[in-house]
């Protein structure tokens, strides 16, 4: 792996660890394929509420983040109101924070219900800035052809 695909890693590590309630991340390129995420069973309180299966993984998350981002992006253009620079919905049991870093790629967080969503916008920024200077066509293909590695092969059945 690259040293700029690393220190996106570690860019993406940092955030987790140091930003209170945080759950889940992911960097999402423009046509919606996940490029980095992190680890749910990293966070003692997220095990308790990420699901078994496909809720609450990243690859859910990436959709959902893909999806929201092409959703406000054209309300945007048909409002003249130019770029989507952030996006914020507040549920009842958690919050999910969509920001544009470049070319179309986006970095999604969905944070735990209490947390403080200043400080999260305000670090998910910091990581933009510094992601955006290094997210290259290069390193997107490089993390897309990782994470390709990473996924679980499913398992066939064998017959009995």
């Amino acid at each position: 792996m690259s040293r700029e695909a690393r220190n996106l890693q570690w860019l993406l590590a940092n955030l987790v660890d140091e930003v209170p309630g945080i759950q889940l991340v992911a960097v999402v390129s423009s046509d919606g394929l996940l490029l980095l995420s992190s680890d749910p069973e990293r966070l003692p309180e997220a095990r308790e509420q990420v699901h078994e299966g496909p809720k609450g993984s990243p690859a859910d998350l990436a959709t959902i983040v893909s999806g929201l981002g092409s959703l406000t992006s054209g309300a945007a253009k048909l409002m003249d109101g130019g770029t989507v620079k952030q996006t914020m919905v507040a549920m009842d049991q958690g919050s999910l924070f969509v920001m544009s870093i470049t070319d179309g790629s986006l970095l999604g967080v969905h944070a735990a219900p209490d947390c403080d969503m200043s400080v999260i916008a305000y670090h998910m920024a910091l990581f933009v800035g510094r992601a955006g200077h290094v997210l290259s066509t290069e390193l997107r293909s490089e993390l897309r052809q990782s994470m390709e590695c990473q996924e679980p092969q499913e398992t066939q059945e064998t017959p009995q």
